[in-house]
């Protein structure tokens, strides 16, 4: 199989779901001499990015999107020593977290997973976090984002408490943006709160997230 044809079977069966087949070919590439890379970008991540285009028409729905993830995350863990020998950075880092108050969670680990699939490391803080929590973890993993999740109209408030916090702290402050996201949540909130970006879906997040961590 040549390099070409070889990396887009790896996205193929990566978005099919088909975690061992993809660790397989992974290493067959890796055996070929195709640099990590590569790999990464244009097999595992590219897989990863037609899903969530796809997610984000409703062509796809959470299920195909786990089994896709799984998929990418057993490729990745071949390719995880090699890639920090070649000294392949991540493209940017993200803390990522329900707020205060709010135990759900599933809204929250979509938005983790697609930005995982953007090549982005995502530091995930779990559910009812302080904002100093968020804070702290920002701070000990140079993170460039702090992504807040909220399902309930009473723990919204929560997310204005981490944007002062960021603001507040010399550190943090005009280094780190901060996302917020969820179903009550809306751009008017945002904006009202002084957050960096709302946005209404988990694909739009990881663009989101990427861009900044491009800027």
């Amino acid at each position: 199989m040549e390099q070409q044809e070889l990396l887009q079977e790896i996205s193929t069966l990566l978005q099919k779901g088909r975690s061992p087949k993809v660790k397989e070919l992974v290493q067959q590439a890796v055996d070929a001499g195709i640099s990590p890379k590569v790999i990464l970008e244009e097999g595992l991540l590219a897989g990863m990015g037609i899903i969530g285009e796809k997610f984000k028409n409703n062509e796809v729905f959470v299920p195909e999107v786990l089994v896709a993830a799984r998929a990418m995350n057993g490729g990745v863990e071949v390719l995880k020593s090699r890639l920090v020998e070649a000294g392949v950075e991540t493209k940017g880092v993200v803390v990522i977290g329900t707020v205060k108050g709010d135990l759900h969670d599933i809204g929250k680990n979509l938005v983790k997973l697609m930005m995982e699939g953007k090549g982005l490391e995502v530091v995930d803080l779990g559910v009812d976090v302080s904002p100093e929590a968020f804070v702290a973890a920002a701070k000990e993993h140079h993170a460039n984002i702090i992504s807040c999740s909220a399902l309930l109209t009473t723990t919204m408030g929560e997310m204005k408490n981490v944007v002062d916090l960021v603001k507040a702290d010399p550190e943090l402050a005009g280094k780190v943006k901060v996302m917020v996201g969820g179903a009550p949540v809306t751009e008017a909130f945002c904006q009202k709160i002084g957050a960096d970006c709302y946005t209404s879906d988990a694909a739009s997040a990881a663009d989101a997230a990427l861009r900044f961590c491009m800027e």
